[in-house]
């Protein structure tokens, strides 16, 4: 039997996590097995640049702060090297982050699952959020498509005003 001090960090730590995990935006559970020193740390820098909180987490605690806030589904992937990835404001960020790095690690360095908007999805799922662009990048698409519509309008009315002009005498 654990003593009450262990028992109490315990709980502490599980509370902490369950707090995070209450506050994210979006999260990423990865297997970190056979990253290098060298690449951890430019793995965290990168993270970290982008505001996203990446900590290795034991299983059994992180299944406890799952349990609290609803996400079991992720209790299915979680064995082996465990570390999880918190985005509170930015949505993608952890994903394309951690996505593009076990694509250039071959193998080493896995995805396991993710979580966004209050549900699991799998790792399929986070390779997709991964994919898209930005938030800075979707405004700029959104701006010249809306940019687009509008210069197709101007384009069109001035035509139609240039025909009707083309057709009636001048009054003066």
């Amino acid at each position: 039997m654990p003593s009450e001090k262990i028992l109490s960090q315990k709980k502490e730590t599980v509370a902490e996590l369950t707090s995070k995990l209450k506050n994210a935006a979006a999260g990423v559970v990865v297997d970190y097995k056979g990253i290098t020193v060298a690449n951890d740390t430019k793995l965290r820098k990168e993270l970290r640049e982008a505001g996203v909180d990446y900590a290795v987490v034991k299983n059994t605690m992180l299944r406890f702060a799952a349990k609290e806030v609803g996400y079991e589904a992720l209790n299915d992937v979680l064995e082996g090297t465990t570390a999880l990835a918190i985005s509170d404001g930015d949505q993608i960020a952890a994903a394309k982050i951690l996505t593009k790095y076990a694509e250039d690690s071959k193998g080493k360095f896995v995805v396991k699952a993710g979580f966004v908007d209050g549900g699991v999805i799998d790792a399929a799922k986070v390779a997709e959020l991964g994919k898209l662009p930005n938030r800075e990048g979707l405004l700029s698409m959104l701006c010249s498509a809306l940019q687009g519509n509008i210069r197709g309008l101007a384009v069109a009315l001035n035509a139609v005003a240039e025909k009707n002009g083309e057709g009636a005498p001048a009054a003066e």
